[in-house]
């Protein structure tokens, strides 16, 4: 949807006018010190369509489907109001899109929209560039009825005693618009406990949104979502995705996209809190910041919450409730540790330390499908090739494979017995049935949230509640200590609290 527009204005009687034409009168939005957005006639039969795209939003004009003249006339009428996408103090930029003001993330190249030396913001370019002369567009007029009249929600299964209790605790948040922090372990059923508080904030007119760092999980998400709330119109915001210009109370979103956002939701769900890149990116937690109404509920989801979360929760910052036990009662397994020697000094000679090859050995034999993690990319397809040697059924994918989507499939399928794979699918893929392994678990990039998520593949089925899990290593890390420590501690607390069956 980019157009290239020129972005220069001048002011008359405090009033904005676009111009196509560079003069000596006429400046970039980010160089023009005052003006006003005239009042709301509500005589004015303002465009639907507008309306729908861009109530909640802060877009630049050029992701707008829209001609300038029907947005400036918007805005001569109070329906729009025009900001300022970057902004300078004391020769310091700020970008307020994603907040950041460092000047390293600022570049200035030669302009064809304003004719000038212009300055961008290179640390959300991926969004669309935010430079001096391209301005926000916001919505200032009515927000669209897009509510139901009545309950909306069609799910009819059963909450456990633990996911019951969360679940009570979330609408209290929601209707008090307070944090709220839900610690629960992998394979808890962390969707089906946001429904009844889902359900109420929609009731009571909020408009929700659920926040996940990864589009696969934003797409995997929404056929839940959609068949829990049929009624209502479940939009999927991702890059490229065909619903970025439609709305609903009712949104999953990547947490990039909330960057285009602006007070929009009552209801904030961040999922997955504790993954990439959410966890590591200052500016996705001020997207989720500016993407909040100044009242709001932000709900906070993760298996694995890191220091300040818990920090946090210590110091009575944020309510916590925690979900220790999966929704089947059973205990989750618990990892082991084996010594495999130099392993990469192996690698030099083709072979697999025996005690992984024996464990390998076993799997094929019974047919049992499982993980192999590895920690870098560059060791998949040597440790793959070493694999096929004993079975046909392995492969290895990783995030910059082209084939990740079919190869996850066939390993979904039972085509494949073994999986090569890096930290990439240590969310989001589950298989009933399985083993993992992490091969050189004492590398620095199995952290102690990665190697619970890992282990946390592991017995989530009802059916097949057990499995095996074994840190091969060269050596103990902290990191494989700490994860082992929390899986025990939320064992214990399940035995204590009465949610474990054996």
């Amino acid at each position: 949807m980019e157009r290239n527009e020129d972005m220069l204005f001048t002011v008359k009687q405090e009033l904005l006018n676009p111009v196509q034409v560079p003069s000596p009168a006429a400046f970039p939005l980010s160089k023009i010190d005052t003006w006003r957005t005239p009042p709301l006639n509500p005589s004015y039969p303002y465009s639907l369509d507008l309306q729908r795209s861009l109530s909640g939003k802060q877009l630049l004009l050029t992701q707008t489907p829209y001609p300038l003249s029907l947005i400036h006339e918007h805005y001569l009428n109070g329906y729009i109001s025009y900001q300022k996408a970057l902004t300078q103090k004391e020769n310091r930029y700020k970008c307020n899109r994603c907040g950041s003001d460092s000047p390293f993330y600022f570049a200035s190249f030669p302009c064809s929209r304003c004719h000038q030396e212009c300055y961008y913001c290179r640390a959300c370019i991926v969004m669309g560039k935010v430079s001096e002369c391209t301005p926000f567009i916001n919505w200032e007029g009515p927000t669209s009825n897009v509510l139901p009249k009545s309950s909306v929600m069609n799910w009819k299964g059963m909450l456990s005693k633990a996911q019951e209790r969360a679940s009570n605790e979330l609408i209290q948040a929601i209707k008090k618009y307070e944090e709220l922090l839900i610690w629960a372990v992998c394979g808890a059923g962390k969707t089906e406990i946001l429904f009844k508080g889902i359900e109420a904030a929609l009731n009571s007119g909020k408009k929700v949104c659920i926040a996940t760092p990864r589009t696969d999980v934003v797409i995997e998400l929404k056929p839940r979502i959609q068949s829990a709330f049929p009624d209502m119109s479940v939009l999927a915001m991702y890059g490229g995705s065909e619903d970025r210009f439609h709305e609903s109370s009712l949104i999953i979103s990547t947490t990039h996209q909330l960057l285009h956002y602006y007070q929009a939701f009552d209801v904030l769900i961040i999922d997955e809190v504790d993954a990439f890149p959410y966890s590591t990116e200052p500016m996705l937690h001020y997207a989720v910041a500016k993407a909040a109404k100044h009242a709001a509920s932000k709900i906070y989801l993760t298996a694995t919450p890191n220091e300040s979360l818990k920090k946090d929760v210590e110091q009575g910052k944020k309510q916590v409730v925690k979900i220790p036990a999966r929704y089947h009662r059973m205990l989750i397994p618990v990892p082991r540790f084996e010594w495999c020697g130099n392993w990469k000094k192996k690698m030099k000679t083709d072979t697999l330390p025996a005690n992984v090859e024996k464990w390998l050995k076993k799997r094929i034999n019974e047919g049992k499908q499982c993980f192999i993690f590895v920690p870098q990319i560059k060791w998949i397809a040597p440790i793959t090739d070493m694999i096929r040697k004993l079975t046909e059924k392995v492969d290895g994918v990783h995030a910059e494979d082209s084939q990740r989507k079919e190869k996850v499939m066939k390993f979904r399928e039972g085509q494949l017995v073994i999986l090569v794979t890096t930290t990439i699918l240590e969310r989001g893929v589950t298989v009933p049935n399985i083993d993992v392994a992490v091969l050189g678990a004492e590398e620095t990039i199995f952290t102690e949230s990665a190697l619970v998520q890992i282990s946390g593949r592991v017995g989530r089925s009802a059916q097949f509640p057990t499995g095996d899990v074994v840190f091969f290593h060269y050596g103990q890390s902290l990191s494989m200590r700490k994860a082992k420590e929390h899986i025990e501690y939320m064992n214990a607390l399940a035995y204590k609290e009465g949610l474990i069956d054996r």
